[in-house]
């Protein structure tokens, strides 16, 4: 993990895309409980979700809370999209560390097309998630049509991106050796076009995985787990 973090240094906004599914919040969550393990700047994490998912990052926010990170979200009404507020001032504050979850797709991604001229700054990363077990990660094709409508809608400059790969099936059941094969077809799949910088898997399975793969692995504490996937 420390690797990862060297390779981020001197950025203070973090921003999570890609595909509804691809695990996103997950990272999200572990990667702003980490920062504020990690000094002593507020870590403030938005769930900027208005599609109304299954999955939704605010649910980890007592979780989020205890481990010293500000949770901000809207509440929303039945189906009524929703955007929470206060982004651009702390994306402003030097004093300040941003983590965004961005809801599924091109369709969630609208939500942060208003805050790209922030987001596409030095200070900024841009974290595009790649599951391969997904029905639109799993060719080159479904990527490039997935990428290609989110960085449309949030006008983020694909020289922001930073890949990652997290290749899991969508439950704790997921083992390291599906974990180090789907990276694996990650990496022929894009490795070619953009480099990919790490990859996630479950803190239990984090050091079998990175024995066995070429970049950082960052070590995941599923949080956003029901009942139906135990």
């Amino acid at each position: 993990m420390e690797q990862i973090f060297e390779l981020l240094n001197g950025r203070k906004n973090f921003v999570f895309v890609g595909e509804a599914g691809s695990g996103k919040s997950e990272l999200a969550i572990n990667f702003a409980r980490a920062l504020a393990a990690r000094q002593e700047t507020p870590v403030h994490f938005f769930d900027m979700d208005m599609t109304k998912p299954l999955f939704r990052s605010r649910d980890a926010a007592a979780s989020l809370e205890a481990s010293g990170v500000i949770v901000h979200f809207m509440e929303q009404f039945m189906d009524a999209p929703t955007l929470v507020g206060g982004v651009n001032p702390l994306l402003r504050d030097e004093n300040a560390i941003v983590v965004m979850d961005v809801g599924g797709d091109h369709i969630g991604a609208r939500s942060i097309g208003g805050f790209a001229p922030r987001l596409n700054r030095p200070d900024a990363a841009v974290f595009y998630l790649i599951n391969p077990y997904r029905p639109w990660s799993d060719t080159i094709g479904h990527i490039d049509e997935t990428l290609g409508k989110i960085l449309g809608v949030s006008h983020i400059q694909l020289t922001q991106l930073t890949l990652v790969s997290n290749p899991n099936n969508g439950s704790a059941s997921t083992t390291a050796q599906e974990v180090i094969d789907g990276h694996r077809e990650t990496i022929r799949m894009v490795g070619e076009y953009i480099p990919v910088s790490f990859c996630c898997a479950r803190e239990e399975l984090a050091e079998e995985v990175a024995a066995a793969v070429d970049v950082p692995v960052f070590p995941l504490r599923l949080e956003l787990l029901y009942p139906w996937l135990l």
